[in-house]
């Protein structure tokens, strides 16, 4: 009952790759973003001593760009996961498989994104009710 990979071996050894090198990637920019924004106020690192209205401003700046960063950070912690879950697939041979009705999902689909895990009719029908 339980359906295999529609993929061979070397085209499984292919979407590893590509998916190790872009969770690698992410992870680079999520080091990036933590070390950067996330770190020091503006006002801390500039060591200007500015009037009300533009530590005002400079404060709205930063809580945008905080919050910007936070989104940032939050989108590439879940593709991570995205990309780990994929990889756990992989390594259990349903790489490829929709999670919910078990057929191989569009070849089209894995190509332009590997960490997919529901074939475009549940997904389709995922975004329709939820």
């Amino acid at each position: 009952m339980a359906q295999k990979s529609p993929f061979t071996k070397t085209e499984l050894k292919g979407f590893r790759k590509e998916l190790e090198e872009e969770r690698n990637e992410l992870r680079r920019q999520f080091l990036e973003i933590e070390e950067g924004s996330l770190g020091s106020p503006q006002s801390e690192l500039s060591g200007d001593i500015a009037s009300f209205d533009e530590e005002y401003a400079d404060a709205g700046t930063d809580t945008f760009e905080r919050e910007r960063d936070l989104s940032l950070t939050n989108n590439i912690r879940d593709l991570i996961e995205k990309i780990d879950r994929a990889l756990e697939r992989i390594d259990q041979g349903a790489y490829g498989l929709c999670e919910r009705c078990g057929r191989p999902i569009e070849k089209a689909r894995i190509k332009a994104l590997p960490y997919a895990t529901l074939c475009i009719k549940d997904k389709q029908a995922e975004e329709r009710t939820g």
